[in-house]
């Protein structure tokens, strides 16, 4: 019993420094973004630091805002379509890359780049790709007779360039999720399906899937979250535009807070989105489930 006490004391001493400095860095900013929702802040007016006189003016502000509704509906256009196209290419690459050859061992870490590159540096580089004056993909389209336009510049096209370059990035994320669920995936599984004269379509829908239903979801919700985070690719490509055309929710709080200092209304916003990710999350959750359990 002294033993077990012992080695507990021992745990929470080795635990408690990484707690303490967990709570410092993420709970005490959490904890002040919270407080400052609920005070009219700005920091052109210092007397509104701690004025909750009116609490929930700030959220009252949100109901009337379009430009919020609006990036709201940004928001949720880019995330389904980033989510959808990282879960399905990922997939795709993920099954491909799964099949036993030394090609396709060899091009599983280039498959990487795109994800362990900086976002600004991956921002970057879709930046020259857009920009047609100094872009090889304007330049070939050119050659061949295309007439592009600009897409980051092009109110049909804005969008959908983020996209694009949002895919491009984390796609490797699922893929380097379900390929190591696929590694998982029990051979005797496979071989009895095999055995009851399942194609390769019916393996994959019937066996494959199902088993990585869990990863695909766990995917999905890493993604969503990062996809409601979207700041370096807007940043860099669009900065909103053109008009507020890619203007998403957590960029608009971000102006909100840096260039008009309003900062409990942008306190309102952070919270809300929050709420939002979190309750879509359990929906998910509790929609999709976790899989298949396999013993």
């Amino acid at each position: 019993m002294r033993i077990a006490r012992a080695q507990h004391r021992f745990f929470v001493l080795c635990v408690a420094p990484s707690l303490a400095v967990l709570a410092l860095i993420t709970l005490l900013p959490a904890l002040y973004l919270l407080a400052t929702s609920f005070t009219p802040l700005n920091l052109t007016r210092p007397e509104t630091l701690w004025d909750f006189s009116e609490p929930l003016v700030s959220y009252r502000q949100l109901l009337v805002d379009d430009r919020l509704a609006n990036s709201v509906w940004v928001q949720i256009k880019l995330s389904f379509w980033t989510v959808t196209l990282q879960l399905l290419i990922g997939l795709a690459v993920a099954l491909l890359l799964n099949v036993k050859s030394r090609l396709l061992e060899a091009l599983r870490t280039v498959f990487l780049i795109p994800m362990v590159l900086p976002p600004i540096v991956v921002a970057i580089i879709w930046k020259v790709i857009y920009t047609p004056d100094i872009s090889p993909m304007h330049g070939l389209f050119n050659a061949i007779g295309w007439n592009v336009p600009a897409l980051i510049t092009d109110p049909n096209w804005a969008l959908t360039a983020i996209v694009i370059a949002d895919t491009w990035e984390w796609f490797p994320f699922t893929m380097l999720m379900v390929l190591a669920a696929l590694q998982m995936l029990p051979q005797e599984l496979l071989d009895a399906a095999k055995v009851d004269g399942c194609s390769p379509w019916q393996l994959t829908w019937h066996v494959t899937l199902p088993f990585i239903q869990g990863v695909l979801l766990v995917a999905g919700l890493f993604r969503l979250i990062d996809s409601i985070k979207a700041f370096p690719l807007i940043y860099i490509l669009t900065e909103g535009g053109p008009g507020s055309l890619t203007e998403v929710t957590n960029y608009y709080s971000f102006l909100q807070a840096f260039n008009f200092s309003y900062l409990g209304f942008s306190s309102a916003i952070t919270v809300v989105l929050l709420c939002a990710t979190i309750a879509l999350s359990w929906v998910i959750i509790r929609a999709v489930g976790w899989g298949v359990r396999v013993d």
